[in-house]
């Protein structure tokens, strides 16, 4: 009874976060199978994990709006399903890696690509849009990056990445900006 729902919050932060992991690796593994699926079936299949990633969406929006103390953790869960749902980001991994708020593992990942492009083992278009999605994830996490990114970025940025940056902008600052009161001992 002394936690006054501390134990109850990580317990929701853990569920929410456990299904943002399962909806994203179902992206995913959607993804990876592409090859074996009819298109219509792949269609269809995307469409209904959207549908779920819209709905959780819409679920955070709640929790948000209710309860003042998830707020920062629940916003980069938020922004990641809102690039997921508006197909900013197309590589779930990317999206997983965001949502959590981690950097370190998301230029680890970029370093990986850079690698393989150079031996040949990723395509350079792959290369490039996934290299955008990371360049753009850490840059919402408020990272800095260097010029040579910041250029690459620009001349490589989709209009669907543009409009989620766009779409995104006064989000964090939103977040940041609510008046918390604090909760009662």
């Amino acid at each position: 009874m002394a936690s006054r729902g501390k134990s109850e919050t990580s317990k929701l932060k853990q569920n929410l976060e456990e299904q943002l992991d399962r909806l994203m690796q179902q992206l995913q593994d959607l993804e990876e199978c592409r090859e074996d699926l009819e298109p219509d079936e792949y269609e269809e299949t995307k469409r209904e994990t959207l549908e779920q990633l819209s709905e959780f969406n819409d679920s955070l929006e709640k929790i948000i709006s209710g309860n003042m103390t998830l707020v920062d953790e629940l916003g980069g869960m938020q922004l990641a399903i809102q690039a997921a749902i508006s197909q900013a980001f197309k590589t779930p991994e990317v999206i997983r890696l965001f949502a959590k708020k981690q950097p370190g593992q998301l230029r680890t990942r970029l370093a990986e690509m850079d690698r393989d492009v150079m031996v040949g083992k990723l395509a350079r278009d792959v290369h490039t849009q996934q290299k955008v999605e990371i360049l753009t994830a850490l840059r919402k996490l408020g990272e800095t990056l260097t010029a040579e990114d910041e250029t690459f970025l620009a001349t490589h940025a989709s209009a669907s990445l543009s409009h989620f940056q766009k779409v995104t902008a006064g989000l964090g600052e939103a977040c940041s900006s609510v008046h918390r009161t604090p909760v009662p001992r």
